[in-house]
């Protein structure tokens, strides 16, 4: 027989459109019971505990000392006060991206995760899609990347920047697959119907020559979510919208090429053969994976996927592009 795993107790702080995605996951995973949720909005919190039977909480810290993690899926300018009070309770915490307002906030969280003792994750959640997942093992020193995340006016989220509502997913898996810091950052953004930047791109360069490009616009007419990874020998696209992927690699050219391999020649005469690999995609959940994930990272004693000293620089990185807009055009 194998080992028992006691299922981890688990609230959820905040129900709203997200909030309630991950109370619905929550309650059908195998890795926590859900013990109940916590909404400053008493008439939201009591609405939704009625309308989908999860236990509502009125009081935060009553929540708090009924788990043993905190799911907080509040909005943004809210996440340290919460994960403060999580973590001095003892209580590991998953926050929702982006960790913190501002760098400050999220040092200190750093600094009380160690001094408790207890584990952090951030929900990045692109770092689950099946299409990054089935091609990441093979992005390896990439040396350009091209990013573009463009999605239709949605009210919500338009509180911050696009930089941080949708651009800094582009910016964790970049940071995530490029083993160098940031040395330049080179952004302009526009505000068009928001009070903050709508629409934004950022040219990063990083240490070891890497150049990434990234574009974002929550003012599209259509929704697109695609990067593209240029490296020795090969070009990585992955569409994170419809979990696709392409990979097109070169190697030497055979002595006899066959009659149907492509083969380019360079102006110095070198041969390459273009091959082409379908990595296979399995259908997931990438909100259920994340916090299933983290489960694991605590029964296993691991370091979380995304670790909050990972979303931490990825605050920072979406802190200095914001810096480095031209005031004149937001």
């Amino acid at each position: 027989m194998g080992k028992t795993i006691q299922m981890l107790k688990v609230g959820v702080l905040g129900a709203g459109h997200l909030g309630k995605i991950h109370l619905r996951l929550l309650n059908d995973s195998k890795k926590y019971e859900l013990i109940g949720f916590y909404d400053a909005d008493s008439t939201n919190g009591e609405k939704v505990s009625k309308e989908f039977g999860y236990t509502y909480f009125a009081k935060l810290e009553d929540l708090m000392n009924a788990v043993d993690v905190v799911d907080i899926v509040t909005p943004t300018l809210s996440h340290y006060e919460c994960a403060k009070q999580a973590i001095e309770k003892g209580k590991h915490i998953f926050i929702e991206k982006p960790i913190t307002h501002t760098l400050e906030e999220a040092n200190s969280l750093l600094t009380l995760e160690q001094e408790y003792n207890v584990k952090g994750q951030v929900g990045h959640v692109e770092r689950f899609n099946p299409a990054f997942t089935a091609v990441k093992h093979a992005i390896k020193d990439p040396m350009f990347i091209e990013s573009h995340r463009l999605a239709e006016f949605n009210p919500r989220g338009t509180d911050v920047p696009v930089v941080l509502d949708l651009m800094i997913h582009d910016i964790d898996a970049i940071l995530s697959v490029v083993n160098s810091e940031v040395v330049q950052v080179n952004a302009s953004g526009v505000s068009v119907i928001s009070q903050s930047p709508d629409i934004a791109n950022a040219r990063l360069e990083f240490e070891n020559g890497c150049v990434a490009n990234l574009t974002a616009s929550r003012i599209s007419l259509k929704n697109m979510r695609k990067s593209r990874f240029f490296q020795k020998d090969a070009y990585i696209s992955v569409d994170f919208l419809e979990k696709k992927v392409e990979v097109v690699k070169m190697k030497d050219a055979p002595k006899e090429p066959g009659d149907f391999d492509m083969i380019l020649q360079n102006a110095e005469g070198i041969k390459k053969q273009i091959y082409f690999e379908n990595p296979s995609i399995e259908t997931n959940n990438a909100i259920l994976d994340e916090l299933d994930s983290f489960a694991e990272a605590i029964e296993n004693n691991s370091t979380p996927v995304v670790s909050l000293k990972q979303g931490t620089q990825a605050l920072k990185v979406a802190l200095q592009i914001i810096a480095a807009f031209n005031p004149k055009k937001i």
